[in-house]
């Protein structure tokens, strides 16, 4: 089973602390900076939405250049390969993979100088345009997705930041843990049951 993180809507705040951890450690990583994951808000209810790092993932099955891998029990998206052409986002189940782009850092004056002067004409996406509609000369289109910030020993840095623990870690290891757990409250909520298999049917009679 793939790793994934999740959000446990009861415990989240809406405090972003998630979304700018993201961001701060793959951008000192040199990825973009774009958070890996998207707050959503209810009425009453926000929470966090990240990939699944599906089983049979749709994004690394449509990937013309197999930008996206299954790594270490995850899904995987190498930037350097990606080519943007957003096929992946589109074809999210949970909406967890956006495109995003950053102008170079540091181009030499005169590259910088002549793009500005070919460029002036060029009309700019508005800004509440979706990034999947969104096309701004200089800015290369790059696929950002979870990577459980496979860079860091700790683990991915919106569970381990999160005030009020709303993210956890989901892990074989973890699931087989709940599930032995719910066996125990179960037999501990039927101790008659437990003990004795035919006590149901001898009360029904």
């Amino acid at each position: 089973m793939n790793r994934f993180v999740i959000a446990d809507p009861q415990w989240c705040i809406g405090c972003n602390t998630c979304l700018a951890a993201c961001s701060d450690v793959h951008k000192k990583q040199g990825l973009q900076q774009h958070p890996r994951l998207a707050l959503v808000r209810t009425p009453t209810q926000t929470a966090p939405v990240l990939c699944r790092h599906c089983e049979d993932a749709p994004c690394k099955q449509v990937c013309p250049v197999n930008a996206i891998t299954r790594h270490d029990d995850a899904i995987q998206l190498n930037e350097s390969l990606c080519i943007g052409c957003k096929l992946c986002g589109l074809v999210c189940p949970f909406g967890a993979i956006v495109p995003s782009g950053s102008r170079p850092v540091d181009a030499p004056t005169q590259f910088a100088h002549q793009a500005q002067g070919q460029l002036n004409d060029v009309p700019e996406s508005a800004p509440a345009l979706s990034p999947f509609l969104r096309w701004d000369a200089g800015i290369q289109a790059i696929a950002v997705k979870c990577d459980l910030c496979y860079f860091l020993p700790e683990g991915p840095a919106c569970v381990s930041t999160c005030v009020t623990q709303a993210l956890h870690l989901v892990t074989d290891d973890v699931l087989h843990q709940q599930t032995r757990l719910k066996q125990r409250l179960a037999v501990d909520a039927m101790p008659d049951l437990a003990l004795d298999p035919l006590s149901l049917s001898q009360e029904q009679r």
